[in-house]
């Protein structure tokens, strides 16, 4: 007999509306267009530094990761006699990288 209790039916009632005014609000909350462009910027943000901190090991590999230690009678034009450091191949991967990163970027423009 408690379904038929129009009491505990208005109570539910109630109780219903408020979580369905929840779940709206959270759902305008989460298409909201400022909150939406903050998120993107968040990630493109964390993005842009893992790719960074990426390219430096990468930069540190080529280089080579321990530098020669210098002695006190060492010319400074003789520090890189030995091994010269190889930066071709990680100068072309990064500009490779811009030109398909501006590639993207233009395509994605022109669909709009």
């Amino acid at each position: 007999m408690a379904d038929t209790d129009p009491a505990e039916l208005e109570r539910r009632i109630e109780r219903t509306r408020a979580e369905l005014a929840q779940t709206v609000d959270a759902i305008a909350d989460r298409v909201s267009p400022k909150k939406v462009a903050r998120r993107t910027v968040s990630k493109a943000e964390l993005s842009a530094k893992q790719f960074l901190v990426s390219v430096g090991d990468r930069v540190g590999e080529v280089v080579g990761g321990a530098p020669r230690p210098v002695r006190l009678g060492d010319e400074p034009d003789d520090l890189w006699a030995d091994e010269q450091p190889d930066l071709a191949p990680v100068l072309i991967g990064v500009g490779a990288v811009l030109a398909v990163s501006a590639m993207v970027m233009l395509w994605r423009r022109r669909r709009r």
